[in-house]
């Protein structure tokens, strides 16, 4: 992440500059993970997709264990996998 990025996450500005900001919360924490759940999670990561902020985001959400909801374009497992692989990264570089 650049300079940038990570005065933006350490200071919470980028959350006044992302697109979510003009959307219903409810679509980014669905409840479920069937029918119309699944719907939210797709507008949520539509929105996410054309936002300027979504690195930032996807960062801030690993760095604060986020566990609920659609952060930076990427789902709760989504999140969950990403977790996993850095984990096992870190595991067989030490």
């Amino acid at each position: 992440m650049t300079t940038r990025g990570t005065v933006l996450l350490e200071s919470s500005l980028w959350q006044n500059h992302a697109k979510c900001r003009d959307v219903d919360p409810a679509v980014f924490f669905p409840i479920g993970s069937t029918g119309s759940a699944l719907r939210k999670i797709a507008a949520a990561k539509a929105v996410c997709e054309n936002c300027a902020c979504v690195e930032v985001c996807l960062d801030f959400a690993l760095k604060t264990n986020q566990d609920s909801g659609v952060w930076g374009g990427a789902s709760e497992e989504e999140r969950r996998q990403i977790r996993r692989e850095r984990n096992a990264s870190l595991r067989n570089a030490g």
